[in-house]
């Protein structure tokens, strides 16, 4: 199979979806790669690399796109890809269709065959091409939330960790999955007072017995939610439902209840956002206020630390990227009904459930799109 990667162009997007690694496995399954020239170096990846695993170098996206039987990704195609895209074709990547209605219209059209990171899963229930991301967000997110509270950006200016004789700041963390569980350990770790916010009794006891002391944990009521939300510094957004838009778990009219220059961090951007007030930012631009309240919303926050977030979402990937070039993408899905879990489109028609639900979008099941 000919598998493409061309460069990343959504902005500040540093990450490659294909590792020199990765490259080398797939040439020696027999098949081809096609790299755009410069499209790992924001990952610390020269062309050489490349060249060295046995891939062919491009110089265009539109040559890859036009060779290419697979695009592999890492974020979701934007308009000019998609424009690219054609009948038959195999696109691997994230996509986060849920709260896209115009990028998945553009998928529908363009009769290609879309398989999403983020809702391939796992025999135990998990997301494991999400998670490697989920983890870098979820440590990062303690991180540019103590950089948005600093004075000089809008914030409280209050350090998380405090100093002796002035106390921690308090940092609240909705969704006690894999973003919430690293952003926890990583606000404990740098001394905040932390609590996290779950649905779920079993994940809370976990965490309680996890952390032991470090951290508290609250069952996420609306009425706990309302209550730590307005004591916080700090409230970290990470909350998730596989392929669905995340739900408006922070209001508007609660952000009027906390501190002036606090400070919030939406790690569920990317599935449309978990605060009422919230919209997509960049690393160019990241953060901007609302009723006092200062917001960091990037919609690729692992794009920031793209050798790490590269390299961990290759060792991800890499099976499933061989799997569908050795068999095809039927034979794979139908082997392996969790990678059939992340069938998105297929051939102008939706099959996640999810997402049609979200869209309004009729869906045809996968298992019936195997067969034609």
């Amino acid at each position: 199979m000919k598998i493409g990667c061309p460069k990343e162009i959504k902005p500040q997007e540093f990450r490659i979806g294909l590792t020199p690694h990765a490259a080398r496995e797939a040439v020696a399954h027999g098949h081809e790669v096609i790299v755009e020239a410069g499209a790992g170096r924001g990952a610390g990846f020269e062309d050489a690399d490349y060249v060295s695993a046995g891939a062919r170098l491009a110089d265009t996206p539109q040559e890859i796109f036009a060779e290419a039987e697979m695009i592999v990704k890492v974020k979701e195609p934007q308009p000019a890809e998609r424009a690219m895209l054609r009948e038959g074709q195999l696109l691997f990547t994230y996509l986060h269709l849920a709260p896209d209605p115009e990028q998945t219209h553009d998928l529908l059209a363009s009769g290609v065959t879309a398989i999403a990171y983020e809702t391939v899963t796992d025999a135990q229930g998990g997301l494991p091409l999400l998670a490697p991301m989920s983890e870098v967000a979820g440590k990062l997110a303690p991180q540019m939330g103590a950089w948005t509270l600093q004075k000089a950006n809008g914030g409280r200016g209050v350090l998380l960790g405090g100093v002796p004789g002035v106390g921690p700041a308090r940092v609240v963390v909705i969704g006690g999955g894999v973003v919430g569980t690293h952003a926890a350990r990583v606000a404990a770790g740098m001394g905040a007072e932390v609590t996290v916010l779950d649905r779920s009794l079993s994940r809370l006891r976990y965490l309680d017995d996890a952390f032991g002391g470090l951290l508290r944990t609250r069952y996420a009521s609306a009425g706990n939610n309302a209550e730590l939300v307005a004591e916080a510094d700090l409230v970290i957004g990470a909350v998730l439902i596989p392929g669905a838009a995340a739900p408006k778990l922070v209001t508007r009219a609660q952000l009027s209840t906390m501190k002036p220059g606090a400070a919030v961090v939406d790690v569920a951007i990317d599935q449309g956002g978990c605060f009422e007030t919230s919209r997509p930012t960049t690393h160019e631009d990241p953060i901007y206020e609302v009723d006092g309240i200062m917001h960091y919303c990037v919609a690729n926050m692992p794009g920031a630390v793209a050798r790490t977030s590269t390299i961990a979402l290759g060792n991800a990937t890499m099976p499933f990227m061989l799997a569908l070039a050795d068999k095809g993408w039927r034979a794979a899905c139908a082997a392996d009904p969790h990678l059939l879990d992340g069938l998105n489109v297929h051939a102008g028609k939706l099959t996640n459930y999810a997402v049609g639900r979200a869209l309004g979008i009729d869906v045809v099941a996968p298992r019936l799109a195997l067969k034609g």
